[in-house]
């Protein structure tokens, strides 16, 4: 397939039949979105009853068929499964002659770029990298979202422009990542996003079992200002007793957090100690306040329950292989 044949506007609509391999959160929003760009979505698989219930809602008409089947209906193929599910997908269906010379093949993993396509490159299809970095909710909002959406986008160099075409059809904003920065690239994010909502919750929690009735109403103007600051200044939008030095107050915080929530102690004292390091490092925080709390800190994870900084440390290192 040409690449021109992505850009030109008299030959994009209708063209490109499109396909779903993983009828989860992500791949019928993108179908959908590709629909209302002129493209015209033909098959999906899909397992659970969710994914079918998902494709139902969002590809209304569309079939659902196995993955081979898919293959043989689309000029474009979103395989949108999970990361660790991806490289065996392909290697299967190139294996078994699923996959078609000039077939477009996408997939939307974070983590990897088109090297994990090879199998297929090797049967003639074009291997695209696309991934929304945005978070799904398996509705149709996420096709609105999808406006102004960056797309971490990784691709040979002869099929950027239909790369570009095709995230720029879906409302996004493509991003070039190179191969081997992928996984940096996905760590990155994933810190952002998704270990906002684990901190988001747990906050939720604590509000509740201190008595206040709407923790989300108590939360949204906080941490919308938060978020806008440290978008906007970064470090320098750091705030709080961590960032003060007021180790008393972390103590404070550290102690009531053993009697009502022990589980929310290892990522707080993780936390804190990041959020330190970098306010010491960016001039925030004076260091000889940093002195007092860190060994505050340190002080902490020797008293936790079970023995010592051991299981803060073990915590320190889940969170940094997550998001």
């Amino acid at each position: 397939m040409n690449p021109q044949q992505l850009t030109d506007p008299q030959d994009r609509p209708a063209r490109l039949t499109v396909g779903v391999v993983g009828a989860g959160r992500v791949g019928p929003a993108l179908a959908a979105a590709l629909r209302m760009a002129g493209h015209r979505p033909v098959a999906a698989s899909g397992v659970s009853d969710t994914s079918m219930r998902r494709a139902a809602a969002l590809l209304p008409e569309v079939p659902l068929v196995t993955p081979a089947q898919v293959l043989a209906r689309a000029d474009l193929v979103l395989l949108t499964v999970p990361d660790d599910t991806l490289p065996g997908l392909i290697e299967g269906l190139a294996e078994t002659g699923a996959v078609r010379p000039g077939q477009l093949l996408v997939h939307t993993s974070g983590r990897y770029g088109t090297s994990v396509l090879q199998p297929a490159l090797r049967a003639g299809a074009l291997p695209l990298a696309l991934h929304p970095a945005m978070t799904f909710t398996g509705t149709a909002v996420d096709v609105d979202r999808l406006a102004g959406c960056s797309f971490g986008v990784t691709a040979p160099e002869e099929l950027r422009l239909a790369a570009e075409a095709l995230v720029i059809e879906m409302g996004g904003e493509p991003e070039w990542i190179a191969e081997e920065a992928r996984p940096l690239y996905h760590a990155a994010l994933a810190i952002g996003a998704n270990h906002l909502v684990t901190l988001v919750a747990q906050s939720m929690e604590l509000l509740q079992e201190a008595g206040v009735a709407a923790p989300g109403r108590m939360l949204g103007p906080l941490l919308g200002a938060a978020l806008d600051n440290a978008l906007r200044s970064g470090d320098a939008a750091l705030t709080g007793p961590v960032a003060r030095g007021d180790a008393g107050t972390v103590a404070a915080h550290v102690t009531e957090l053993r009697r009502h929530a022990p589980q929310a102690v290892p990522g707080y004292l993780a936390m804190a100690r990041a959020t330190a390091d970098r306010a010491l490092a960016h001039g925030l925080l004076k260091p000889e306040l940093a002195e007092d709390l860190l060994g505050v800190l340190a002080h902490q994870d020797e008293d936790g329950p079970g023995g010592t900084g051991g299981g803060a440390d073990s915590a320190d290192g889940t969170s940094g292989g997550g998001r």
